[in-house]
């Protein structure tokens, strides 16, 4: 059987309407794909986006763009998008672009960015996406490991990327600017090229994506992809989100990580579906629902942040006729927020789980809808075999009890998985033991099987002999009105090894004060276990978060451990006496 025979496979699955039968189509097909032999070669561009999506539905609309900023709107075809990344995959052969060289994107969220991609992956390129917020010295630094053959950008861009690569030494063999700029080829120019191209002969190891991690826990990794670990490892993200031909998919993701790779590109292109892109430079959570509504998305993702953004707002100003369901990634989200978009929606946000490394792992899937744990980040994917294990390497097998999530890499359960981090084997040795990869990420599953997750592995909280996840207290921290967000990390402590810190994020109307500081001592109390008690709040106007909506709780245990006195509107547990007689120390 032929590679895209999986991709039909799986549009079958999602086409599907009775939910159970759903499920049991989805664990076939998941048994099957592992059990695929992929042979030698395998060119996603060619085989699956113009050899099956093209060749079917050649004028059926791939892309719905428009810019929130200018007003300006535009829609692109299967034949479109494939003809203007044929143009482009043209004018760089001819200027030298082979494959396996390197193309940087720093580009926001164009129709080029689309283009750019496909070209990448049929021309065998390695894409290189680029965050539109990097430095001078983060771009030094990209630049210095992993020299760029080729670099695309927007105008806007292209003074700091020449100060970046000059202080490198780096010359690019092209640099392609969306605008024009003195010593950059013009995209423009691309356009007088054919809008066909032979695709390049791919092996199914060949790298065609390296991610520059967002350095949540240290220096920024690469992140190595190949042609089967994405493309097919997406068709887990197609089946988790449930993306069908017929959908119109909006996920709210920069081009410069992964998860705009996952969910604005592989998954709904994946399934034949229609992607609706907006750029923006701030999001405005109005302006934003509004272009959701009067685009007609029918399935929408976004990453924690927004929606607990999007349901402080007044969602009944807003149509969502046209919305079948909304999915979350990115961070566990809190049970409030979900029940509150569902009080306003119909739609329950269905939340679910996958690192830089791999695509979606764990996940409420749609048969979950109605039967989800608000709160759970759901059940692995069949796509992996994802286990618990303890620290000294055994199986967790008992519901409740704290493990590292692992991907076991013996029974083909790891195709999603990414090839190596390059450059870097001693980090490979790390994440890799016998035959498990340690995602670096704590979790636990109860006695039904729903999947709750505790915390990155830096973020878990030593406190005495206890270890505390953060996302709990964060998540309890939220269900008082007074608070927008909590990032919760562990305080140095020279009795407990580490105290449990909340810093505190406020919705509009609180203001910071001793007199909240006790009441939200008082409503952790009543929900979570003693030993996961914050016994440090500190009230703050800003979190520090990666370009996609993660804290950089790093960052906060830095500043914790420098610390040598207390911060404005930073209160102890042990400043209220009142509290030792609902909770004695």
């Amino acid at each position: 059987m032929k590679t895209v025979e999986l991709f039909k496979q799986a549009m079958a699955v999602n086409m599907t309407e009775n939910l159970g039968e759903r499920e049991l189509k989805a664990e076939a097909f998941f048994r099957n794909l592992r059990q695929h032999d992929f042979g030698a070669q395998f060119n996603w561009a060619d085989e699956v986006f113009e050899g099956l999506h093209v060749k079917e539905n050649r004028d059926k609309t791939a892309l719905i763009w428009a810019d929130m900023e200018t007003g300006e709107e535009n829609t692109f075809s299967y034949g479109e998008v494939a003809g203007n990344a044929n143009k482009l995959l043209n004018f760089m052969r001819k200027r030298g672009i082979e494959k396996c060289n390197n193309l940087y994107m720093m580009i926001p969220i164009v129709p080029e960015t689309w283009f750019t991609t496909l070209a990448g992956i049929k021309g065998g390129f390695i894409a290189v996406p680029t965050a539109t917020s990097m430095t001078v010295r983060e771009l030094q630094f990209r630049f210095e490991i992993y020299p760029p053959d080729a670099v695309m950008a927007s105008e806007e861009y292209t003074e700091i990327l020449d100060e970046a690569l000059e202080i490198a030494g780096i010359k690019p063999k092209i640099k392609i600017v969306l605008g024009k700029k003195q010593g950059w080829l013009s995209y423009s120019d691309t356009q007088g090229e054919s809008e066909t191209a032979e695709p390049a002969t791919t092996l199914t190891d060949d790298l065609l994506f390296c991610f520059f991690t967002s350095g949540t826990t240290g220096l920024p990794k690469r992140v190595g992809h190949s042609a089967i670990s994405y493309p097919v490892g997406h068709l887990s993200t197609s089946v988790m989100i449930g993306i069908r031909p017929d959908d119109i998919h909006h996920n709210l993701s920069a081009p410069g990580w992964a998860k705009w790779a996952w969910s604005s590109f592989f998954a709904p292109f994946n399934m034949g579906a229609t992607v609706a892109g907006f750029n923006f430079k701030v999001l405005d959570g109005d302006k934003y629902l509004q272009y959701i509504s009067d685009n007609k998305v029918t399935c929408f993702c976004g990453p924690p942040t927004a929606w607990r953004m999007f349901v402080s707002l007044d969602l009944g100003k807003y149509d969502f006729k046209a919305l079948r369901q909304s999915v979350s990634a990115g961070e566990p989200l809190n049970p409030e927020t979900i029940e509150k978009w569902k009080k306003a929606t119909g739609n329950e946000i269905r939340d679910f789980y996958g690192q830089t490394e791999s695509t979606a792992m764990i996940g409420n899937a749609p048969w979950m809808e109605g039967r989800m744990r608000f709160g759970s980040f759901g059940r692995p994917s069949g796509m992996y075999d994802i286990a618990l294990l303890d620290e000294e390497g055994k199986e967790v097998t008992t519901p409740g009890q704290t493990g590292h999530i692992v991907v076991q890499l013996d029974k083909g359960g790891a195709k999603g998985l990414f090839s190596e981090y390059i450059g870097n084997p001693e980090k490979m040795q790390e994440v890799v033991s016998g035959n498990y990869y340690y995602t670096g990420d704590w979790a636990s599953f109860d006695e039904d099987g729903y999947w709750w997750f505790e915390g990155r592995a830096d973020d878990v909280i030593k406190s005495s002999d206890f270890r505390v996840g953060p996302f709990e207290v964060e998540s309890a921290m939220v269900e008082h009105p007074s608070v927008l967000e909590s990032a919760v990390v562990g305080a140095p402590d020279p009795k407990r090894h580490q105290l449990v810190k909340a810093y505190v994020l406020l919705n509009k109307g609180y203001t910071p004060s001793k007199e909240l500081a006790l009441e939200l001592f008082r409503h952790t109390i009543g929900i979570l276990a003693k030993f996961k008690i914050p016994r440090i709040i500190q009230f703050v106007d800003v979190l520090p978060k990666t370009i996609s909506g993660k804290i950089r709780r790093i960052e906060l245990r830095e500043q914790e451990k420098k610390k040598t006195e207390r911060q404005e509107n930073e209160y102890f547990y042990t400043d209220f006496p009142e509290l030792s007689s609902k909770k004695k120390e």
